[in-house]
Order: C-alpha cells, then structure tokens, then sequence
C-alpha cells in the first residue's frame, strides 16, 4: 500500500520528463484523473487518458515538449508536493499562493472540487492546497 499516492503520480511525471518518455502509465484514481484534468487545461501536458486495465484502471499521461528534436525541453520545469499526508497545508482564500508571480499554477482541493488557485479565489473558497507547478 502507498502512503501518497499523489507524491507517486507526480514524482513519476517528473521522472518521465528527466528520461525523455513521450507517455508516463499512472495507477489511477478519481483525484490523479482531476489533476491530469487541470494540467492539460493549463497546457502543462498534451493528453491523458484512463485504460480499463485488469487489475486495475490506468492512467496514461502524454508529456509535453518544446524545442526542436535535439534541443526538445519539457515544458513542465518544475513539479513540487505541498500538502502531504504528514503535515495538510491548508490555506483560505485570501491566502492562496500565487506560483512564480503568476508563472506557475497551484493545485488546490476545495469544497467545489480540485482547481487551480487562480480559479478558487474567482469561486471565493480556500482549501488544501496539493502541489505548484511551473
């Protein structure tokens, strides 16, 4: 069993990037399928998909690159845990972070479900807030 499974997802995102793998396999769940929603949303990844795969689902991610074939970059720079099962970082509305000065993105759980920071204070609600990206 996985203490967090969220650190696992994006600790495998980040080890595809650093190999160059056009596809990362994720065991899914309802909030990695959220996260891979948003990221796709923002640009951050080209697709994901969810197999129904025996024993269990899987999420499939396809990366994103720049840059021509030699020069290729990802375009994820960076992908950092907040809140972990250790210590929950929860923050209010007012005090939602804001990645990079508005480079980056973080993810955030609130009552009106998983979204980005920037989207949770236009919907004025808090919540924990699970990872930045840029």
């Amino acid at each position: 069993m996985m203490s967090d499974p969220i650190a696992d997802m994006l600790t495998r995102v980040r080890n595809a990037l650093m190999a160059g793998k056009a596809t990362v396999d994720i065991p899914s769940s309802k909030i990695k399928v959220e996260i891979a929603r948003i990221l796709k949303e923002e640009g951050y990844i080209e697709a994901f998909e969810v197999l129904e795969q025996k024993p269990y689902p899987v999420l499939q991610v396809t990366l994103k690159y720049h840059g021509a074939r030699r020069e290729r970059r990802p375009v994820i720079t960076n992908i950092t845990r907040i809140s972990k099962p250790g210590r929950r970082v929860y923050r209010g509305r007012m005090d939602l972070p804001r990645v990079m000065s508005g480079i980056g993105i973080a993810i955030v759980t609130t009552p009106k479900g998983v979204m980005t920071a920037a989207q949770a204070r236009r919907e004025r609600v808090g919540g924990e807030v699970l990872c930045y990206v840029w």
